[in-house]
């Protein structure tokens, strides 16, 4: 296989996928037949410039951090599902609450998603306070979380 061809294959995967680590594309190219070693995947990476966005961790091209609505929802719900433990609200205020160190992912997920009625979020270790518009927005934005975990 040409270096072209696994470089041309490389941004296909990291375009349609979480690849999040050089391992899981090392797998993933070897399921297509492609074998590569860590060194050649790590040039690879270097010369597409492809970067590790902060969100997912996933690589991806520079510049790719903002996506559609459906795509940051798809990624919101599965950090929710992996990490979301409890929630409360108090008017337009929400707690959610994760396992140590989930927080920030959480947070920066519901940020990208953009949903109108949050105005912003606010991430400790374990704990995200998310501030609605209204009262009535918290309760709506908490009704679309527990419609994600179902």
């Amino acid at each position: 296989m040409t270096k072209t061809r696994r470089q041309t294959l490389i941004l296909e995967l990291v375009d349609h996928e979480e690849i999040t680590s050089q391992v899981v594309l090392q797998r993933r190219l070897r399921t297509r037949g492609v074998h590569a070693t860590q060194a050649t995947l790590s040039r690879d990476l270097k010369e597409l410039g492809l970067v590790k966005r902060a969100g997912d961790g996933a690589y991806g091209r520079p510049g790719q951090e903002t996506a559609s609505f459906e795509t940051a929802l798809a990624q919101l719900q599965r950090v929710v599902v992996r990490s979301l433990t409890r929630s409360a609200r108090s008017e337009q205020l929400v707690v959610l609450r994760t396992p140590p160190g989930e927080a920030q992912h959480l947070a920066l997920a519901i940020d990208r998603t953009d949903f109108p009625e949050v105005l912003g979020t606010i991430a400790g270790d374990d704990t995200v306070l998310v501030i609605a518009r209204a009262a009535k927005d918290a309760a709506a934005f908490l009704e679309q979380l527990e419609k994600l975990t179902r």
